[in-house]
């Protein structure tokens, strides 16, 4: 391996200052995002899985880094991009990027984990750089009535993309404990309501519940698992919609004890090769149709994929890898869709 490709590699995914904080020890360390009470999934310095399956350390890391290969990705990719309509009475989703998807709900316009910069990274000159350009341009933006942010790694949580809708939109931020903290202390006046699994925020007519998922979160080296994550379950007047950022499959838990009548799930699948190190924290396309099996949602997105190469398959093996599962369930096609940059879907009722 080249020295080029060996340092591509190395700074190839998202917030991995936040993977190399994996091994880092943190015992004694103050958490300065979060001050709380000790509960089934905060020890009162760090958040943590209960029960999950333990994440891989810093040897796993250097292992992963100099011992594999990655796919060769294309350094770009052509969009169309979209320009969507002011409300959708409705359900319509639209993919921007990885895992940002504009969700147009019952007149609702929700935005998840938006990125629309050029690098998931803490360095404008360094880290994965996108190879689509967003699916909408950020000034062709309907107004937005609330950001959902899972968790705060760099792929999810971009400061700038977030100081422009502020200045834009002037929108409620909603996300995990201990993320409010980095938000505030970054861009002055936003609004964000911060909750712990199973707390519930109002937004219009739609209800917003944090629920748990199998990860974890880092901005550097110094604060692994200081702030939580979570997926969300979504209350709109056009249906339920579960979300997921990031997740480990971690034997279905995230997608168990949920309501019925999901009308729509959006899941990750992709960011999962070599499955002995992303495992623990990154499902694959096959682990996502179990998940969507679980939750007897009646329609799946699937997103995180193809826009910032991350790990080690090709560009397009999710999408692929995800055709092959749904045959191998015998699930329609139709119903589990990988959305690409630019593309919307107005999903079945």
């Amino acid at each position: 391996m080249t020295n080029r490709r060996r340092f591509l590699k190395f700074g190839s995914l998202g917030g991995l200052l936040g993977a190399a904080a994996c091994a880092v020890q943190t015992d004694g360390r103050r958490n300065p995002y979060y001050s709380g009470p000790v509960s089934d999934h905060f020890d009162g310095t760090r958040f943590f899985n209960p029960g999950g399956t333990p994440l891989k350390g810093v040897g796993d890391l250097l292992r992963w880094r100099f011992g594999s290969d990655q796919a060769d990705w294309p350094s770009a990719v052509p969009v169309r991009q979209t320009r969507p309509e002011p409300r959708v009475t409705d359900l319509r989703v639209t993919m921007v990027g990885h895992a940002t998807l504009l969700i147009q709900a019952g007149g609702l316009n929700l935005l998840t984990d938006p990125v629309w910069s050029t690098r998931a990274s803490p360095f404008s000159f360094a880290g994965p750089a996108r190879v689509t350009a967003p699916g909408i341009a950020f000034e062709a933006l309907p107004p937005i009535d609330a950001v959902l942010l899972t968790h705060n790694h760099y792929d999810h949580l971009d400061i700038e993309t977030l100081r422009r809708l502020h200045a834009a939109h002037r929108m409620p931020v909603i996300t995990p404990l201990g993320n409010d903290t980095i938000l505030a202390e970054a861009i002055e006046g936003i609004d964000v309501r911060p909750g712990d699994w199973g707390d519930m925020h109002d937004v219009g007519d739609a209800r917003v519940t944090l629920t748990p998922c199998h990860h974890w979160s880092a901005r550097g080296t110094r604060d692994r698992l200081m702030a939580l994550w979570s997926a969300f379950l979504i209350q709109t007047p056009a249906g339920r919609i579960f979300h997921i950022g990031d997740t480990g499959f971690d034997d279905g838990r995230p997608f168990r004890g949920l309501p019925e009548d999901i009308r729509l799930a959006i899941l990750p699948i992709g960011a999962y090769a070599p499955r002995w190190f992303m495992k623990p924290q990154h499902q694959d396309p096959r682990e996502a149709v179990e998940g969507f099996a679980i939750t007897g949602a009646r329609h799946a997105i699937g997103h995180h994929w193809g826009t910032f190469q991350l790990t080690d398959e090709a560009r397009e093996e999710p999408p692929a890898t995800l055709t092959e599962a749904l045959a191998a369930k015998g699930i329609a096609p139709d119903r589990f869709r990988p959305l690409g940059p630019g593309e919307a879907w107005d999903v079945p009722a």
